[in-house]
């Protein structure tokens, strides 16, 4: 294994990192709620009065986000290595386990081990089995890009 010098990060993703956690951190001291997108996006499609405006600024704040990066530095081109079909397929999967494990790796992986919770420990541990396997499956068993 070697690591790809020109794309190695580890600053920056401290950064990253550190940012999610204060902000999930406050979510949470200041407003009672976890930082789970699937459950903030989720119940903006069926809206509960006086529990929309948060989940809106949260969201904005996700897709403004790389507008404000872009004014301190270049953004990375994009590079995806699938079909649309494969894409959507992989989107509706996504949709469907988040869904099946009453939430994602946002509300379970970063709020939920962070609280030590049972249901999220095992939620990450399938999380990453399954994408061990995928990965495994692509790679070595279809002869997919290594």
């Amino acid at each position: 294994m070697t690591i790809d010098w020109a794309h190695f990060t580890p600053w920056a993703s401290l950064l990253g990192g550190v940012a999610i956690g204060i902000s999930a951190a406050m979510l949470v001291l200041l407003n009672g709620r976890i930082a789970g997108i699937s459950g903030i996006v989720g119940n903006l499609l069926a809206p509960v009065r006086g529990d929309i405006a948060w989940r809106v600024a949260f969201v904005a704040g996700l897709l403004f986000a790389p507008a404000a990066f872009r004014l301190a530095d270049r953004l990375p081109a994009p590079t995806i290595d699938a079909s649309y079909p494969v894409l959507l397929l992989a989107g509706l999967l996504v949709g469907a386990g988040t869904r099946y494990g009453s939430g994602c790796t946002s509300g379970h992986g970063v709020c939920g081990v962070s609280r030590l919770s049972p249901r999220s420990l095992v939620a990450m541990g399938a999380f990453m089995l399954s994408g061990f396997l995928t990965v495994f499956i692509v790679r070595h068993l279809l002869g997919g890009a290594s």
